[in-house]
């Protein structure tokens, strides 16, 4: 009696929200793949065995039971896919991984040009050939900056060239629970990145006819640039063509700081923008001809045409992943307008981020992914409630497309703030008022510009449409200016713990999502990740995984040991804390005091000394007498005088998983934090434990698991 009463109240529930069922079913791929990323170690034959009876067993769920377990076998079904589609993708790209520090010779077949955060020149190589390195050892992939004058190579796509570079593993998390650049490399299939202050030089050439697309896209980025002239037309090419090379740092950080340093990504705005223009243009010109519009299904060419041009577009820009994220968006819309169905709905959405996700589990959690579409869905939640109102209908034209502005800055703004405050660390303050001035221009002028410069460039005739489009690129890049010198346009937020995404998307696919008052119950998980994100308690003491570099907590803020050196990791500290200080800025604080060739604090009677090169080393006995805890950046085996020092146990440290693991306080010898230590453990967070010079410690290894792209296999 009790089990059909459940199976009752699962029905009742069901019809309820019959009809709204299927947007939830991302949902449920979602949270597979999210459960194979959280797994502390990877998932065995045995693990994929039981997530296969899972999908079987939901599966019959949903043929044998359909009105009352119909949903819940398909959420099962759809989770257990999650998790083994996420872990044949980490299989799929596996490759070899650099697992030592490599100085010599490098040859590799160019597939990727961009710039590191340096502005450095930055190439990806496949085919890799490294000096005295088996060929099975060898990465599938590398990535290297170019330092210094590189006057010898023009490089392109599908060219071989030749360097002496240094290589080394990608590097783990900054702290431990940070951004993995591990997992980001392995599923580029990346196993070493590095540098070279050596010329690069050609090896081979462009073989005939390779990397074509890419060939038109730098013509074209060149063309754009030599009709409008400076950073109007930097900012044109990358809008067309995804080439920002010629882009300063100066307006790029204007952008960011005004919040629309979206209007530079290849994304959904621009491919929904082009797309909705050639759509437009091509029903209007196709409805000017009776012949075709009164007998042909014209509307369904019209998007035929945009998906073309959509295509042309992902082609062009080099297809990066939020490209493609975006044209899959867009191609679920407009294949719905030729099956005859809605284009804008909610199902549509579903649809895409299913394809997206089957495609590249790992984009579940990348910023693009959760704020395209966190944006996507709130747009059509609303537009999709304002459909029947009677006073919105009574409105003038204009008046309609002011209130449609307004609403989907808001609406997308308010969506996608959690998202961007929690990955880079910022809120822009005037952030909604600079898309107002500037989206508006984007979607009016820019991109239809663009698009008739596209047609009339075989013609000769693009000097007219690029002559109308710079005004807007001028008004934008001024807008950023302005919006980005305003006092307090920026405020910094400190990084949320892990569970705060979570909730924030949880109440928010309720209130989307689900009919009928209960959808309310959403706003619970909002105000849980609310309180959890403002009582958020960052780590007391940091080291780099290189021993380089400590920062200590404050009431002014962090505290550097050193104000040069590991600087990205500094950085990255300061910017998860919600400091926009900069590392001369944070190591002039209060809080560490010159120790002979290092620096000493303490924290809650632990005496931490910290020293970073050779003359330090020499020091660090000395300091071992006085001091609790020895950070070092060289091996304590090289120390002359021996440094009486002991490692943290290391199997404890190992089997953390992230946790804390207690460490006594005081003993005969002091404790020695090394590069030994580090390379096992990642970078460390330490805290004060219980009692006077006891303290705890996380590893940064301990918090990514055992998994396929960590060294603890």
């Amino acid at each position: 009696m009790r089990a059909s009463a459940i199976l009752s109240a699962l029905d009742a529930v069901q019809q309820g929200q019959r009809g709204a069922l299927m947007p939830w079913s991302p949902v449920a791929l979602g949270l597979g793949v999210a459960l194979y990323f959280a797994l502390p170690v990877e998932p065995g034959p045995l693990a994929y065995a039981a997530a296969a009876a899972v999908a079987v067993l939901g599966a019959a769920m949903l043929f044998l039971r359909r009105e009352a377990l119909g949903p819940l076998g398909l959420c099962l079904a759809l989770a257990a896919a999650g998790l083994i589609l996420a872990g044949a993708r980490a299989h799929q790209v596996a490759g070899p991984v650099l697992d030592f520090r490599y100085y010599g010779p490098v040859e590799g077949r160019i597939v990727g040009i961009d710039r590191s955060a340096s502005d450095a020149l930055r190439l990806t190589l496949d085919e890799v050939r490294l000096d005295d390195v088996a060929p099975d050892r060898t990465p599938r992939r590398v990535r290297v900056a170019l330092h210094g004058r590189q006057d010898w190579l023009d490089p392109e796509p599908g060219a071989r060239v030749m360097m002496t570079a240094h290589l080394s593993p990608p590097s783990g998390p900054a702290e431990p629970g940070g951004f993995d650049f591990q997992r980001h490399s392995w599923f580029l299939s990346i196993g070493a990145v590095g540098y070279t202050r050596s010329p690069a030089l050609l090896a081979e050439a462009r073989p005939p006819g390779a990397a074509a697309l890419f060939h038109l896209r730098m013509d074209m980025s060149e063309g754009i640039r030599a009709r409008i002239p400076g950073q109007p037309g930097a900012f044109a090419a990358a809008v067309l063509t995804g080439d920002r090379s010629g882009l300063e740092a100066g307006p790029v950080e204007d952008m960011r700081d005004a919040n629309i340093a979206h209007l530079l990504a290849i994304s959904g705005l621009h491919m929904g923008l082009l797309t909705g223009f050639v759509y437009g243009g091509l029903r209007l010109i196709l409805a000017l001809i009776p012949a075709l519009a009164l007998r042909y299904p014209i509307r369904k060419w019209a998007a035929v045409g945009a998906l073309a041009a959509g295509a042309f577009y992902l082609a062009l820009s080099g297809g990066n992943v939020a490209t493609e994220r975006a044209f899959i968006q867009v191609a679920v819309m407009l294949v719905a307008v030729m099956l005859d169905r809605r284009a804008i709905t909610l199902r549509s959405v579903a649809m895409a981020a299913l394809i997206v996700l089957a495609h590249r589990p790992e984009t579940l959690f990348s910023p693009g992914f959760q704020m395209s579409f966190a944006a996507t869905a709130a747009l059509v939640a609303v537009f999709n409630a304002f459909r029947g109102a009677v006073w919105l209908k009574s409105r003038a034209g204009w008046q309609k497309w002011v209130f449609a502005l307004v609403v989907s800055s808001v609406v997308a703004g308010l969506a996608t703030a959690p998202f961007a405050a929690a990955h880079f660390n910022r809120i822009a303050v005037y952030g909604l008022a600079a898309n107002l001035m500037t989206v508006p221009v984007m979607g009016s002028l820019i991109i239809p510009a663009a698009v008739v410069a596209a047609v009339l460039w075989p013609f000769g005739l693009s000097e007219i449409a690029f002559a109308v489009m710079e005004p807007g690129l001028i008004w934008t890049l001024e807008v950023a200016a302005r919006v980005s010198d305003m006092p307090g346009a920026v405020d910094h937020v400190p990084s949320p713990p892990t569970p705060t995404l979570g909730l924030v998307t949880i109440g928010g696919l309720v209130l989307i999502l689900w009919r009928g008052r209960a959808r309310l119950a959403g706003c619970l998980p909002l105000v849980l990740a609310a309180l959890l994100w403002t009582g958020v308690e960052r780590p007391t003491l940091l080291v780099s995984d290189t021993g380089g570099l400590a920062g200590l907590m404050t009431p002014e803020g962090r505290t550097l040991s050193r104000p040069r050196g590991d600087g990205f990791v500094a950085g990255v500290w300061l910017e998860n804390d919600g400091d926009g200080a900069t590392q001369e800025a944070a190591a002039a604080r209060q809080g560490w005091s010159t120790a002979g060739a290092g620096a000493s604090t303490e924290i809650d009677g632990l005496r931490v000394w910290h020293g970073a090169g050779r003359r330090a080393l020499a020091e660090a006995a000395i300091a071992c007498d006085t001091h609790d805890l020895i950070i070092l950046s060289e091996p304590m085996e090289e120390a002359v005088p021996p440094l009486r020092g002991r490692q943290p146990d290391l199997a404890l440290l190992e089997r953390s998983a992230g946790g804390a693991h207690a460490a006594p306080g005081r003993a005969a010898d002091c404790v020695v934090i090394d590069p030994t230590l580090l390379a096992i453990t990642g970078a460390l967070a330490i805290a004060p434990g219980q009692g006077p010079g006891a303290y705890t410690i996380r590893t940064a290894r301990g918090a990514q698991g055992a998994r396929l792209w960590t060294s603890l296999r």
